[in-house]
């Protein structure tokens, strides 16, 4: 496990970081060009070596509800790339994209439509609720158990 100055030195090596001392002798590092609200990178890094970087939905983090993850076992690589992502992160503009929306049918030529809404994937039968799943794997596979068959030329 890395002491805390050494995470601290690693942390420094990151220019575009400035510190800011909190309570209990922890240290916060912020990102001050952040293109959001949030700035801090690196949340209550203690001397008991004990830390948190933001890593909100970036791909490969499993982040807790706040959208940290610990650093307490980081090795230096899983540091540096850490706090490096997490100011690419809020280095750049997220890109809004459309959601997805399809159309089943089945032999019998009934229609279902697929839609992403709200972290969610919802089959709808005309304007009524058919089910919703949690991901979009379980709502094809779903479709598919039904021998529903996507019509060529929807969204994506």
């Amino acid at each position: 496990m890395l002491t805390f100055e050494q995470k601290q030195a690693i942390i420094e090596s990151f220019p575009e970081l400035t510190r800011k001392d909190v309570s209990m002798k922890r240290v916060n590092y912020h990102y001050e060009d952040s293109l959001y609200d949030k700035t801090i990178v690196v949340q209550h890094l203690h001397p008991n070596g004990n830390g948190f970087v933001y890593v909100a939905g970036i791909p490969g983090y499993e982040a807790d509800e706040r959208g940290l993850v610990n650093i307490r076992e980081a090795t230096e690589a899983e540091l540096r790339q850490a706090v490096g992502d997490a100011i690419q992160a809020l280095s750049e503009e997220k890109t809004e994209r459309e959601p997805i929306e399809q159309t089943w049918v089945n032999g019998d030529g009934e229609k279902l439509v697929l839609k992403e809404e709200l972290d969610a994937w919802n089959i709808y039968h005309g304007l009524n609720l058919e089910d919703s799943f949690g991901d979009y794997e379980e709502a094809v596979d779903y479709l598919k158990e039904e021998r529903f068959k996507r019509v060529q030329g929807d969204a994506q």
